[in-house]
């Protein structure tokens, strides 16, 4: 058990797994750390337990019984604002790209570890508080606008459809404008946790920003990676 005070106690939590015993056990972990936690075991009520509890956090497995987890997540994003923790098996890198691509926050291999767990959903329920990494609340590049304050994100005066990991690392690069940020500076900032070398979710989400954004993924001018060091967000262009 986890004895330190968090600010986030009695947020609540839906969790999405068919494994009844790990369900519970983590639903025990959990409001032992001073969350409030639903269980929910069959995917084909995912959709609208998502929907209409609108919980802070979804923890959500990747294979479930009525729909899997991908489908769950590609259905609720454009209407669930919060965090999906996604859980994915250990080996597949696939399943973990697949699941960012549909619009997960984060992901967890199993078996799961409640530590690892915790720490992990912790950094995705600091994201919803003010950012300290730029004192402006909005900041405008052209025809881009980036609004911390709401979070949220136009272009020529549209509404930019951005999930809250996106908008997250949109946001940081925003701030950090004219400076290459490595790899290791965006996984320490936005994830708590040291870049190991492989994982790809950094990777995937600039892809997925790029168009969102109207910069060519083909030959970015706003977002440009920097080879062997991480990525660069222009200014001026």
């Amino acid at each position: 058990m986890d004895d330190s005070v968090d600010p986030h106690e009695q947020d609540h939590v839906l969790i999405i797994e068919d494994d009844e015993r790990l369900a519970e056990l983590t639903r025990d972990y959990l409001e032992a750390n001073g969350f409030r936690v639903t269980l929910e075991a069959d995917g084909a009520h995912g959709v609208e337990r998502i929907l209409t509890l609108q919980p802070d956090l979804v923890i959500l497995d990747l294979m479930l019984p009525g729909e899997d987890g991908l489908s769950i997540c590609r259905r609720v994003r454009s209407d669930y604002p919060g965090p999906i923790l996604m859980l994915t098996a250990r080996t597949d890198d696939m399943d973990q790209v697949l699941g960012l691509e549909m619009g997960a926050d984060d992901y967890v291999p199993k078996p799961v570890q409640p530590r690892v767990l915790l720490a992990r959903m912790r950094a995705l329920l600091r994201r919803r508080e003010p950012s300290a990494a730029s004192e402006e609340p909005r900041l405008t590049f052209g025809e881009l606008e980036i609004d911390n304050s709401t979070r949220e994100a136009f272009l020529s005066g549209e509404r930019i459809d951005l999930t809250s990991a996106e908008f997250d690392l949109l946001w940081l690069l925003a701030c950090n404008a004219g400076r290459v940020l490595t790899r290791e500076e965006i996984f320490s900032q936005l994830r708590g946790i040291k870049y190991d070398g492989q994982d790809r979710s950094i990777d995937v989400r600039v892809s997925r920003i790029r168009p969102k954004i109207g910069d060519d993924p083909n030959q970015p001018q706003r977002i440009k990676t920097v080879r062997s060091k991480g990525y660069l967000f222009v200014k001026d262009i």
